[in-house]
């Protein structure tokens, strides 16, 4: 073979392999795109059911369950604060103020906030993960 043919015959082949790793990379992208997406969904119904939890354990304790609230809205505000998916970004958003809106200073409101909580919890979870769909 001569060099011309040998030199243009490297070239096409490294022009190839530079279309397939470009086409490869731009598709793990996408895949490692979608795994953080569903991550971030999964994490966003965790931070909910946790708070939950936390929360049904806590009705003699007005004061931790407001903490626990809070601290619950706070998670979400940062898991919205960093969503690529602008639909859990609102939906985190939305479910954060919701958990941000209880005011518990006294046994009878942290009764009434975790009766609110139970119900109202499967609803924000569902929220956040059709959110990701």
């Amino acid at each position: 073979m001569r060099p011309l043919q040998r030199r243009t015959l490297a070239l096409a082949a490294s022009a190839l392999a530079a279309a397939l790793l470009t086409t490869g990379c731009s598709e793990i992208q996408q895949v490692s795109e979608g795994v953080d997406k569903a991550q971030q969904c999964l994490q966003a119904a965790g931070i909910v059911t946790e708070t939950m939890s936390k929360v049904a354990g806590l009705i003699n304790d007005p004061a931790a369950m407001e903490k626990a609230l809070n601290d619950g809205a706070a998670q979400l505000g940062d898991l919205a604060d960093k969503a690529a998916n602008t639909s859990l970004k609102e939906a985190a958003d939305g479910v954060a103020a919701s958990l941000e809106g209880f005011n518990v200073n006294n046994a009878n409101e942290a009764v009434d906030a975790a009766q609110k909580i139970a119900t109202d919890g499967v609803k924000w979870v569902e929220e956040l993960t059709g959110a990701c769909a």
